[in-house]
């Protein structure tokens, strides 16, 4: 995110967020090699069942007050493979400065990045102007068509992110729920149904699965990154992944379509 730097509405310039970020411990939290940190493997890929998607979104948000993160790590459906992410710290929209720095502290100083935070940080309705350039450029979503995303979906590791977190966020910066929010794969949901065996979340899985998790958890980019080597893991046991939730409207109920899921 931070290394290419494409926000056009962004307050500092790249180059004044480079020179702000130089040191060592910026440096090693976002110079993100994810095509090293999600590698496939040849033989596993050739496994994989046909899917119905071409793209998958992970998405892992931060922040139980407001929105703080907003990662998203792109992989390939079909051949398991790493293509692109997108990256945004949120600055929230209706706390004070005060309340924010205390928020920021607890929330990020103990990774290290509250400083990072605070210089990169943009408002949720800049963030998501941004992402949907984002899509476009993937060709996942036009924005004069609507609608939602074309050969694509959100995964999350559970409901919360875009059954509550979103709308919510959308109703405090007084913006409409985006279209392309209405579904979603609950990854939970699917791993119950593949390995007809409950896992709570994301360390629950990769303990089960016996994988390693990497980086911090609770800082929303690793936690979207080993989210996408569950994903990669079991698209290589041969599960399919299928959309768990819809809502029918921005103001409407949300639809299960799984019998049997975490709820």
């Amino acid at each position: 995110m931070l290394a290419k730097c494409i926000g056009r509405r962004m307050a500092r310039t790249c180059l004044d967020m480079n020179t702000e970020m130089n040191d060592a411990m910026h440096l090693e939290k976002f110079s993100h090699n994810l095509m090293m940190d999600l590698p496939v493997n040849a033989l596993a890929a050739d496994k994989v069942k046909p899917q119905k998607l071409d793209y998958l979104l992970i998405l892992d948000l931060e922040g139980k007050v407001e929105i703080l993160e907003f990662p998203v790590v792109m992989i390939d459906a079909q051949s398991m493979g790493f293509i692109d992410s997108f990256h945004r710290f949120v600055r929230p929209t209706v706390m004070n400065e005060q309340r924010i720095t205390e928020y920021i502290e607890g929330k990020y100083g103990k990774f290290g990045v509250d400083r990072v935070w605070n210089d990169t940080a943009i408002p949720f309705k800049e963030v998501l102007q941004e992402f949907e350039d984002w899509i476009g450029n993937h060709n996942l979503w036009k924005k004069e068509q609507g609608g939602s995303l074309k050969s694509a979906a959100f995964v999350t590791c559970g409901n919360w992110d875009l059954k509550t977190k979103v709308p919510e966020q959308c109703k405090v910066s007084n913006i409409k729920l985006p279209t392309y929010f209405m579904e979603w794969i609950n990854l939970k949901d699917i791993y119950l149904n593949f390995y007809s065996r409950r896992a709570t979340g994301m360390t629950t899985m990769m303990r089960q699965l016996q994988m390693p998790t990497v980086g911090s958890h609770h800082l929303g980019i690793d936690d979207s990154k080993n989210i996408a080597r569950v994903v990669q893991r079991m698209l290589a046991d041969g599960a399919m992944m299928q959309i768990t939730a819809k809502r029918q409207s921005a103001t409407g109920d949300v639809k299960f379509l799984f019998k049997d899921r975490i709820m």
